[in-house]
């Protein structure tokens, strides 16, 4: 079974995946964390950025792998490391570039095989796993969106800089030539924005517990 969550920064995505993962005994993926991991590699070993070729065959010479949901970048967990103000400035950029897409949603596809699954993202439902099962698009406003970003306490911005940060990427995000941010057809959207936690789970769960799952 595959649960796929999409949605802009800041709208509860990853929080609310991982509770469900608990709570229905699913694996929990962040399809974010792999393009992050990248990211982070190329700053890492100054590749520029604006040559796709050389980031993408750099990206397929490094070890992606997900082990109790964590992103391991050739054999090291750099989850706590994927958040950093830099990797966030850059990810966009790096996941807007097609082939490294395709590169991968093909990666999380192998690992993903024959397991049972949540996953969160941009473009999960609409590309990635557009035949999962169970399909969901979280929303919040803005400010929102900004000041839950913030108290996560991940960034070294101020509110009204990581409200621009968001801003600007998820423009970049829904403008995308390919896995752009969108809401698929058969998704069920959801604004968090009035919502806790525990209210969106109830609604994702109460979903999947109706089909029978």
């Amino acid at each position: 079974m595959i649960v796929a969550i999409d949605g802009p920064a800041g709208t509860g995505k990853s929080t609310v995946a991982h509770e469900i993962a608990n709570r229905l005994n699913l694996v929990f993926l962040n399809s974010g964390s792999f393009y992050r991991a990248v990211t982070l590699a190329l700053i890492n070993n100054n590749i520029s950025l604006d040559d796709e070729k050389l980031v993408l065959d750099f990206a397929k010479k490094q070890k992606l792998d997900y082990i109790d949901s964590h992103l391991y970048l050739n054999d090291v967990d750099v989850d706590s490391l994927l958040h950093q103000d830099i990797v966030d400035k850059n990810v966009s950029r790096v996941s807007s570039i097609v082939e490294l897409r395709h590169f991968i949603n093909e990666r999380m596809r192998q690992i993903v095989s024959n397991m049972n699954i949540i996953c969160e993202g941009r473009d999960m439902t609409t590309v990635v796993f557009p035949n999962a099962e169970f399909k969901f698009y979280l929303d919040a406003s803005i400010d929102v969106q900004a000041q839950r970003r913030f108290d996560q306490g991940v960034s070294n911005l101020s509110l009204e800089e990581i409200k621009k940060s968001i801003q600007e990427r998820d423009e970049m995000d829904k403008n995308k030539k390919e896995g752009s941010l969108k809401i698929a057809d058969d998704a069920v959207y959801i604004d968090t924005s009035d919502l806790t936690i525990n209210e969106v789970c109830a609604i994702i769960e109460n979903k999947i517990n109706s089909k029978g799952f």
